[in-house]
């Protein structure tokens, strides 16, 4: 009788938690295309969730945080985030540097990953990575 009691109590428990108690773990996410990623990140926003990254977020993964809440994301010792300038792959496979969509990908960030990405020579091809300190500074640590 104990147990089919707790068992209730923990069954209920959990029934009442929302969907804004669950958090998403974000770890070793290369990224993507981007618009796989935007509808993926406005459904997260609207779901109310928190956000843990974990771990590798990089290219088309870096829009959470513009698309998440800063105060509903949070990092780990371990999280880095990797930025680089948006492309297009060409008829012969080959990829060319989409300013365009560079620029719209840079807008997407809050104003502190804007300045320092500028103070490392903006968007390129090549990726460049903000972790550590610096990254505890502009996210709440977790």
């Amino acid at each position: 009788m104990k147990f089919a009691t707790g068992l209730l109590a923990a069954v209920l428990l959990l029934a009442g938690m929302g969907a804004s108690h669950a958090a998403v773990r974000i770890a070793d996410d290369p990224g993507g295309q981007l618009g796989t990623y935007v509808s993926k990140f406005q459904h997260l926003r609207s779901s109310g969730e928190s956000v843990i990254i974990d771990g590798l977020c990089a290219s088309a993964c870096t829009i959470v945080l513009g698309a998440v809440p800063r105060e509903k994301i949070c990092v780990t010792s371990r999280a880095t985030l990797g930025f680089h300038a948006a492309y297009d792959f060409g008829t012969d496979g080959r990829t060319s540097t989409n300013r365009e969509g560079t620029m719209l990908l840079y807008s997407m960030y809050p104003r502190s990953v804007q300045r320092w990405i500028a103070a490392r020579g903006g968007l390129r091809p090549q990726m460049i990575y903000l972790s550590g300190k610096v990254l505890q500074a502009m996210y709440k640590p977790c």
